[in-house]
């Protein structure tokens, strides 16, 4: 859907976060302002989350409960890695989710903004990244995608048709 994800009521809604967790701009500066200053207090305390990874913390002021936050890939033109380290991203937001007994989550599209990540390939890695996790682990019941823009949504709309 095309929207705004700090207004999700999923279990957890996943922040596309720099490694420092120090707030920024994008979805990961809307979500600190939305949630407050509870989501930054544990960020702090976390310290960091290194690229492909995920932590999380208190939803704050959110209606979700929870903020994954995962560090997606800059884009230095697709041979460092990006795709594996941009699908690692979404994979172990899933595996946390799960491990905390989540059964919903909402993902923005991770690394298209300011990491530059191209949009087309990105929802691809995306999609198909998260459809392979539930193929296998059904404790997560929904997951939306929460897309800024209709060039985000018409691109991930297109994705997803090239999979069915």
């Amino acid at each position: 859907m095309e929207g705004d994800i700090t207004r999700e009521e999923t279990d957890a809604i996943v922040n596309a976060a720099n490694s420092r967790l120090a707030g920024g701009g994008g979805v990961d500066g809307a979500i600190h302002r939305a949630g407050g200053p509870a989501i930054m207090e544990e960020c702090r305390k976390i310290g960091g989350c290194p690229t492909g990874e995920a932590v999380i913390t208190t939803g704050g002021n959110l209606d979700a409960k929870y903020v994954i936050h995962t560090v997606g890939p800059i884009y230095r033109g697709g041979g460092r890695n990006e795709a594996e380290l941009l699908a690692s991203a979404y994979r172990e937001s899933l595996k946390l989710a799960s491990s905390k007994g989540l059964t919903s989550i909402a993902f923005p599209s991770i690394s298209t903004g300011a990491y530059g990540y191209p949009l087309a390939e990105a929802a691809n890695i995306a999609l198909k990244t998260v459809i392979d996790y539930l193929k296998t682990n059904t404790d997560i019941k929904l997951v939306r995608f929460v897309l800024f823009g209709k060039q985000a949504y018409e691109e991930y709309e297109k994705a997803l048709k090239g999979m069915v």
